[in-house]
């Protein structure tokens, strides 16, 4: 007799190996295969979404390895990362609670597409990492959009990474193999830790399904980071356009639906 509960497993193995492979690569996007991947088996939105989540820190500490070996992270950003970052997931969160959220998926799928539009017309875009110094104007910039993107991630919980990464070569002039560390790490782990607490206790996390899921994103994580090391900033800058469309157009499609 055909198990359909041992073909869904292998199914999800396969997807979250692949999803967090290309998301280590870019700097996000694995809910954009992931999530619907879990709708796909019949999960409601709530669960689907409360079981990506918790599988996606695992994706931030399977990649950490690889970019942590290279020792090229620096203290100074990453305590932005989380400083400002933070209260914007909290507050995030809290706010996806009492208001809809089509028209801000709708706006976000925007602003995702234009990312991948804007790194294709800017064809140095995220290849000099120079030594910038950070001044304050400079500080306060970086942590106020930072804040603005953490409010997204705990508000829709899609695509943020992509505009975190963007962000730090944008401000602070970073190559996008070191802008894709620091997200896969301090957004992957941390930010996305946060959600998935605040989610746990809803009480939505279907558990059968997150061991699979956490073990294809550790081992798609860490494989993903390896071969963006391997590979260099060109080709990553090309991934990150590819996912940065894909995932706009997708959550265009989820906020017309």
């Amino acid at each position: 007799m055909f198990n359909y509960d041992i073909f869904s497993q292998i199914v999800l193995g396969i997807i979250s190996l692949f999803s967090n492979f290309i998301s280590a690569l870019s700097g996000g996007g694995a809910g954009l295969i992931q999530l619907p991947a879990l709708l796909f088996l019949g999960l409601p939105f709530s669960k689907a979404l409360a079981t990506h989540k918790v599988a996606s820190v695992a994706l931030g500490l399977g990649a950490s390895i690889p970019h942590l070996k290279r020792s090229s992270l620096k203290i100074n950003y990453a305590f932005l990362i989380l400083i400002s970052g933070i209260p914007g997931v909290l507050l995030g969160a809290y706010t996806s609670s009492i208001l809809p959220g089509n028209f801000s998926t709708t706006l976000l799928g925007l602003l995702t597409l234009f990312l991948s539009f804007y790194s294709i017309k800017q064809k140095n875009l995220g290849r000099s990492n120079q030594k910038l110094s950070i001044n304050k104007l400079r500080v306060i910039i970086g942590s106020f959009g930072l804040f603005i993107i953490g409010f997204f991630n705990g508000y829709l919980s899609s695509g943020t990474g992509l505009f975190v990464t963007i962000w730090m070569i944008t401000i602070f002039d970073l190559s996008f193999s070191n802008a894709v560390a620091y997200t896969l790490i301090f957004v992957g782990i941390f930010w996305n830790g946060i959600g998935a607490l605040s989610l746990g206790m809803t009480g939505n996390i279907i558990w059968s399904y997150i061991p699979v899921l956490i073990s294809g994103s550790l081992l798609g994580g860490y494989l993903g980071a390896k071969f963006s090391i391997i590979k260099g900033t060109k080709f990553i800058k090309i991934v990150f356009e590819l996912v940065s469309f894909f995932v706009g157009f997708s959550l265009l499609v989820k906020g017309f639906l």
